[in-house]
């Protein structure tokens, strides 16, 4: 048989050979991988993200969801409030721990270790301040909101947040936290360092015994991050993190 009129033998095949046709053109005369559309285009990453979850004690067994500016998932923390997912999703992702009582939120703007703590849960307030709303608003809005992606996208903007956090709660509570990069490194419940942290704000009165942020440290929070407004955006730091600014203030006290 002549395969250069193999279009022509069958109906069936003649259907198969046009569909080709067509989604080889759409992919502007690349090779496209099977009949579902161009190698690559609309592919949706594949991340891993990890963490701890704690307020001083583990958020064991909690129930941990991703929602990201496309994608989403879930899972749960072990014993020691340690997470852990590989799922596809466009960063950035808002992270929701929830146990009991306690619903705490953090921010992830590269796969890695992204931890989930009343210290974040200030970070979020203080970044949603500077964006001229509550972090009610910016969780709520973040699906459908470019700015919030962008901003929660940067790792500048996301790094000197909790920078100001860290920076407001020593002054305020008169204390000394051992590990400044809380959003970031990893940490056990029951150790020095994020978790000893945790128990020295929870002393200070910055944490409830719910594991949540006090309403006076969330006021300070937002204050700060007021004063210190996002007043323009740009483009995003990319999801290995990077340059790139958003706005023009770099956090600090009020």
């Amino acid at each position: 048989m002549n395969t250069d009129n193999a279009c022509f033998v069958r109906p069936a095949l003649a259907a198969l050979c046009v569909t080709s046709l067509v989604t080889l053109a759409a992919c502007g005369g690349s090779v496209c991988v099977g009949l579902d559309g161009c190698g690559g285009a609309g592919v949706v990453p594949n991340i891993a993200i990890s963490g701890t979850a704690a307020t001083g004690t583990a958020l064991a067994s909690a129930a941990v969801s991703f929602s990201c500016a496309q994608g989403s998932g879930s899972t749960l923390s072990d014993g020691g409030g340690r997470y852990s997912i590989t799922f596809n999703a466009t960063l950035p992702c808002i992270v929701t721990v929830t146990s009991g009582g306690t619903a705490l939120h953090s921010v992830a703007f590269a796969g890695g270790t992204f931890n989930t703590t009343p210290e974040t849960e200030l970070m979020l307030v203080y970044l949603a301040s500077q964006l001229g709303t509550s972090e009610t608003s910016l969780i709520a809005g973040f699906p459908s909101n470019s700015q919030f992606q962008q901003v929660l996208a940067n790792q500048a903007d996301v790094l000197a947040a909790q920078s100001a956090t860290v920076t407001n709660l020593q002054q305020h509570y008169a204390l000394t936290l051992t590990a400044p990069a809380f959003l970031t490194t990893p940490f056990i419940v029951g150790q020095a360092g994020v978790d000893s942290d945790l128990g020295a704000l929870a002393a200070a009165g910055a944490i409830d015994t719910n594991g949540m942020p006090d309403p006076a440290a969330v006021s300070l929070l937002s204050a700060a991050g007021l004063a210190h407004p996002l007043t323009a955006t740009s483009t995003p730091s990319s999801s290995t993190g990077g340059a790139g600014g958003t706005g023009s203030s770099t956090g600090g006290m009020m």
